[in-house]
């Protein structure tokens, strides 16, 4: 081979070493950067060019996949009642990406997960139709239904536990919206997601796990507990050491109670019978506020909750005597998400334990194998097992004869407590409705609910917890119960 030819040839061989290690460095080492930008339109192509696994409550789907006409992509989302289950699964858009469940479990869901790898790569083979894995959660049917229609045009939401396990059983949010009206990749879809954004009432906001609110009188439970677990009382039954009136801490304010209510000295069980203010912002004081952050603690507040969906951490403020002794009756800076004062009362339910909350229960192949199942976990433990049978006689007086009896059971034995939370500049706003509870049977407690309500059409005085929110978490647990008979 004359020299001019082998320059060239060495040329040529140069060029195709070049192409060899530019194809290896997009296909290996650039891979996964290339198959996430947001300009590669093919990576979207294929993702919709199949049908999405689904998301399953009792057995049966709440989400759909149907074909479309008109799109490169071939396939889009679909829900039943898709505004009650919009709070747990989330939205899937052609355009707008997704969230909460179908966000977190779309590598399960579209098909493209790591633990899909074998059948992807055996419908490769096989040729047979490719379609994404199922998640089956945690969520009652019935019990969802109850929050839901429970709550109706109200703004507010609702969260249901399983004591025992963590299970969520119900997450609702009011008002709500469908996803299916943007799940497409249209100018159509682009408006009416846009309209939701702009709805002043925030449709697509997670009360039940992303908002916060004071939970009023409901957060005596926990200042009752720390009143326990710190040896500050023992007997319940016994008179506390709160004289009335009782004033702040350095402050000239005096703490009002609700109406003329039997307050002064009264014993833990009637000072929650009664939701004495007095009483519980005394102990808060008599604590300080280091006892009650940790307390509080205990229950899970200061962290954020992840179901897999994160909840939003709930708050109780490090803040002085006076403000301190207002936190202890859920007011001030005090901030609790639905969720959270759900955990509250499972925990007292479930003699002590707090147990994780989880949706997820498990997750499943195509071909319905099961490729993950959840283990239970305990998260802390907020008071031992005979103070939390202490704080259950307690709840359980608020129903029968206090507070709470709109959410008395016929034949179950039902805690609960009541809660009207203030807020505004100087109260002003109309008050929240609160309503924490849970129902025990013979083999332990099933359901531990909570309800808030901003009802911003009720009158300010007809606001109160035992009567907007108490018959909701009522409905929630009877629909659980009657799932169990």
């Amino acid at each position: 081979m004359n020299k001019p030819l082998r320059r060239i040839a060495v040329f040529c061989g140069i060029l195709v070493l070049a192409l060899l290690v530019r194809t290896n460095y997009l296909q290996y080492v650039r891979a996964d950067e290339l198959n996430t930008n947001e300009h590669n339109r093919r990576v979207q192509i294929e993702r919709y060019a199949h049908e999405r696994g689904d998301i399953i409550v009792d057995g049966e789907p709440v989400t759909g996949s149907v074909e479309t006409t008109g799109s490169d992509f071939r396939y889009k989302r679909v829900w039943k009642d898709g505004a009650m289950w919009a709070p747990v699964t989330g939205y899937s858009s052609q355009a707008f990406d997704s969230s909460q469940l179908e966000n977190l479990e779309d590598g399960i869901l579209s098909g493209n997960g790591d633990q899909l790898f074998f059948d992807r790569t055996l419908s490769m083979f096989t040729g047979e139709k490719r379609t994404g894995g199922n998640i089956v959660t945690t969520l009652d049917a019935a019990a969802q239904k109850a929050a839901f229609e429970g709550l109706g045009k109200k703004k507010g939401a609702v969260a249901a536990l399983d004591p025992q396990t963590g299970a969520i059983l119900a997450l609702a949010s009011t008002p709500s919206y469908d996803p299916s009206v943007f799940a497409g990749n249209s100018l159509k879809d682009a408006e009416a997601r846009q309209k939701l954004l702009d709805d002043k009432d925030k449709p697509m906001l997670n009360r039940a796990l992303r908002e916060t609110y004071p939970p009023g009188s409901t957060f005596k439970v926990v200042t009752a507990s720390a009143a326990l677990e710190n040896g500050l009382y023992s007997d319940i039954d016994a008179k506390t050491d709160s004289p009335l009136p009782w004033r702040l801490p350095q402050s000239t304010n005096l703490l009002q109670n609700e109406g003329s209510i039997p307050c002064e000295d009264a014993s833990l069980r009637n000072a929650l019978r009664y939701s004495c203010n007095t009483v519980f912002g005394k102990i808060s004081d008599d604590l300080g506020n280091e006892k009650m952050i940790e307390q509080a603690g205990k229950f899970g507040f200061g962290e954020e909750v992840f179901t897999p969906v994160r909840a939003d951490a709930s708050v109780y403020p490090k803040d002085n005597r006076p403000q301190n002794a207002m936190a202890g009756i859920g007011q001030a800076s005090n901030r609790a998400t639905p969720l959270q004062m759900a955990m509250v009362a499972s925990a007292i339910a479930n003699d002590g334990k707090l147990m994780e909350p989880y949706m997820v229960a498990q997750r499943q192949a195509p071909n319905l194998d099961v490729i993950y199942t959840h283990d239970k976990k305990q998260l802390s433990e907020p008071l031992s097992a005979e103070n939390a049978q202490k704080v259950q006689q307690m709840m359980e007086t608020v129903v029968e004869e206090g507070t709470g009896t709109s959410a008395r059971i016929d034949g179950v034995t039902v805690g609960g407590k009541t809660g009207t939370a203030q807020h505004g500049l100087n109260n002003s706003e109309k008050p929240y409705a609160w309503f924490i509870s849970y129902a025990k049977t013979d083999s332990g407690s099933p359901v531990a609910v909570a309800v808030v309500v901003e009802d911003g059409e009720a009158n300010r005085d007809d606001i109160s917890g035992g009567g907007l929110a108490a018959p909701i978490a009522k409905s929630v647990m009877k629909a659980v119960l009657d799932g169990k008979k």
